[in-house]
């Protein structure tokens, strides 16, 4: 049995929104996803990725922004991105009296946030879904250094991607997408078990 439910959270920039597939019993881990910059939480990829998941026995959050629940498509800065996310991941975290393994990500904006928090916050590993390398026909203005947080990192990208694909590097393992661009909207019942497989490999998904 899958338990949902939506939730608003207080944050240091407004109310976020939670929204939650709990797993019967206690889940193999605590997945809690971004979205990107001027989209939502029921992005294609981000949807793949929470089926295949919730059907491993991970719970998975998927976290609206401030500026998004209050209706603007321009993203917030940077710093009070990383904020409304840090609270909100901790508010969520404390509702569980002995926490499951935490795995954070998200897609593009979203990847970026879960990567530049995930160390303050502790989690075992993050899940990067179209990591925008560098803004289109802007190579020089690499994002490399945000995916060097130490925490075991899954990166899937497409190889047609105009925001460019990540090199692999100890303890980031990137998977390219064939034919595929920003959106990873190709093939999402594969994206879902790419991801889940790799949540295995490191005991976060159930058998």
């Amino acid at each position: 049995m899958v338990v949902m439910g939506v939730t608003q959270i207080a944050t240091p920039h407004g109310p976020a929104v939670a929204d939650t597939d709990e797993v019967d019993g206690r889940p193999s881990a605590l997945l809690i996803l971004g979205h990107g910059a001027g989209g939502g939480v029921d992005a294609p990829d981000l949807m793949a990725v929470r089926r295949a998941a919730v059907a491993a026995g991970v719970t998975v959050v998927r976290v609206t922004q401030p500026y998004r629940v209050a209706g603007r498509r321009a993203p917030a800065p940077a710093a009070q991105l990383d904020a409304a996310w840090t609270a909100v991941v901790h508010e969520i975290v404390k509702g569980y009296p002995e926490p499951p393994p935490l795995v954070v990500g998200g897609r593009s904006s979203g990847a970026r946030v879960a990567c530049r928090t995930s160390v303050a916050l502790g989690a075992a590993g993050i899940v990067c879904l179209a990591f925008p390398l560098h803004p289109p026909g802007r190579p020089e203005k690499s994002r490399a250094d945000e995916l060097l947080t130490g925490v075991p990192t899954l990166v899937v990208n497409g190889d047609r991607d105009p925001f460019g694909v990540p090199e692999p590097s100890p303890g980031v393992e990137v998977a390219v997408r064939s034919g595929q661009r920003h959106d990873l909207r190709g093939d999402p019942r594969g994206l879902g078990l790419l991801v889940v497989e790799w949540l295995r490999g490191n005991g976060w998904a159930r058998p």
